[in-house]
């Protein structure tokens, strides 16, 4: 079976490549894991993330954005020791402040799922690359969702962890033409 060459490096990896990346998610508290998860991958790889997520889920409580969004100096402390997740303040931080933010633009639109999608006129692209040099780090659309993003308040949301973003929530389908999954997405 073909798959996407980043997805040979590990067995985490090849489950997530078979099963979750770019699969299209519309459940805003998975929007806002990834979104969380893109951000603290910033300058790392994403197997380090992967390795990580549950971690991640246990130390942010299952992405849960008011919970998140109410967390004190003291929790930010005590997730700064939490060796199951990136302990970089900025990156910490970011999260408290993407929840906060997170929670305007569902109040303002309903749902972050309506919001975000809206990029892609709310159906994924659909990309024919033939490898995986031929992926670009952002599009006009990343970069578009990174402006209004940060102007919304986000933090850690340039065009190219936006575009890894869409790429793990299905906005995009970025498996090459000769992976399995891009016949199947």
């Amino acid at each position: 079976m073909k798959r996407c060459e980043w997805a040979n490096k590990s067995e985490l990896e090849q489950s997530y490549h078979d099963n979750e990346w770019g699969v299209p998610i519309h459940d805003d508290r998975k929007l806002f894991e990834f979104l969380i998860l893109e951000g603290a991958q910033a300058g790392l790889s994403w197997s380090t993330i992967l390795k990580k997520r549950e971690g991640y889920r246990k130390a942010f409580d299952n992405f849960d954005a008011r919970k998140i969004s109410q967390y004190s100096e003291s929790t930010v402390s005590r997730l700064l020791a939490d060796p199951g997740i990136i302990r970089n303040r900025l990156k910490i931080n970011a999260a408290v402040t993407n929840a906060r933010a997170f929670l305007k633009v569902q109040e303002e639109f309903g749902s972050f799922d309506r919001y975000i999608w809206q990029f892609v006129n709310g159906r994924p692209i659909r990309n024919s690359r033939r490898k995986m040099t031929d992926i670009p780090a952002s599009t006009s659309e990343s970069e578009a969702m990174s402006r209004d993003l940060q102007k919304r308040g986000f933090k850690f949301v340039g065009p190219t962890i936006c575009y890894a973003f869409m790429q793990a929530v299905g906005m995009v389908n970025d498996h090459v033409v000769d992976c399995f999954r891009y016949k199947e997405l």
